[in-house]
């Protein structure tokens, strides 16, 4: 049998550029417009071997480029290999593996204008650069004020009409069909809800035709769609992918610390992982974990921008990376 053209191969770099802001979790996008596209999306551009040395090399050269941002911390969250969802029958393009990754920067604000690291804002606004909060993309996963209104209102219903079409996936090799992975993903039928399944849960709904991505992809439609602000080509999975990684490296990582100012408020603590978790967190039961893991020390100083009494300032205590091997904030349940 004689063998056809062989397929182009290239590599696609994405960022998923994470910040908290006054209790709002953000991620960085820039533009459709930029890369001729109507979405927004993460910074992204192409692995260059000529020029780029390693992967995070060419990642770090992208983002800088194209939202005047230089990285801190980095780390990378999975290669997307799928024959790109959009493409269409006929597509003869390159074969694009996007490998992803999570990078985590700090926006400060005290007063004394916003600092942030790496960049200074008026250069990320001259780029065409945006911090936009991220449950704009994922609001049935911000649980801080209670339920999603949006989880019983639009995607449960869907999603329980979808399952009942083929509970059993038969056509598709699964080991769980389609009903145990909605009452997994979903906490359905007394199953809790898992705050990491964040990717899953977005996995779902696309398959289920509930995201405008299954519309431009060509996939079947179930309702309006709409659900959540959708990004170009696969961001907003890949973006899912790294609030999954943020969410289970808060419990045994100090990557918390990585969003914080030097000195901060255990309040201001305390929302940036309510922020990040998506949950409401107990206020003394937060006060109590942060004192036991010794994670934190006093600075000797207080905080007055609380516009009540003077709070005690606090940092990171670095030595706690040495004292043990897995430092980090394990939440309880909501508060």
């Amino acid at each position: 049998m004689s063998e056809g053209p062989r397929a182009a191969l290239e590599i696609g770099l994405a960022a998923a550029i994470v910040a908290v802001d006054d209790g709002e979790p953000l991620i960085l996008t820039i533009p459709g417009e930029r890369v001729g596209h109507g979405e927004v999306g993460l910074p992204f551009g192409p692995f260059d071997p000529f020029r780029h040395r390693t992967l995070e090399i060419g990642l770090r050269a992208w983002v800088e480029a194209q939202t005047a941002l230089r990285l801190g911390y980095v780390e990378q969250l999975y290669t997307f290999g799928d024959r790109g969802r959009h493409a269409r029958a006929g597509d003869e393009g390159p074969h694009v593996l996007s490998v992803g990754y999570l990078a985590l920067t700090r926006i400060v604000g005290r007063g004394d204008g916003e600092d942030l690291r790496g960049a200074v804002p008026g250069a990320l606004a001259r780029a065409g650069a945006t911090f936009r909060p991220w449950y704009d993309h994922f609001p049935w996963e911000d649980w801080r004020h209670g339920r999603p209104t949006v989880l019983d209102e639009a995607i449960l219903p869907a999603m329980r009409a979808w399952v009942a079409e083929a509970p059993e996936d038969p056509d598709l090799a699964r080991a769980i069909g389609r009903s145990e992975r909605f009452r997994l993903a979903f906490g359905e039928d007394g199953s809790p809800w898992d705050e990491e399944k964040v990717l899953e849960r977005y996995e779902l709904v696309y398959e289920a035709g509930l995201v405008d991505e299954a519309r431009r992809d060509g996939r079947p439609v179930r309702g309006q769609g709409g659900l959540g602000v959708a990004m170009r080509f696969d961001h907003r999975r890949i973006l899912a992918t790294a609030i999954s990684r943020l969410r289970a490296k808060l419990k045994y990582r100090p990557v918390v610390f990585e969003l914080m100012p030097e000195s901060f408020t255990l309040t201001e603590l305390q929302r940036t992982a309510e922020a990040i978790s998506g949950r409401d967190l107990h206020k003394q039961n937060f006060r109590r974990l942060v004192e036991t893991t010794a994670l934190v020390e006093a600075t000797g100083e207080t905080s007055l921008i609380t516009g009540g009494r003077p709070a005690g300032l606090y940092r990171f205590r670095r030595e706690v990376l040495r004292e043990r091997p897995a430092p980090g904030l394990r939440l309880g349940g909501r508060g």
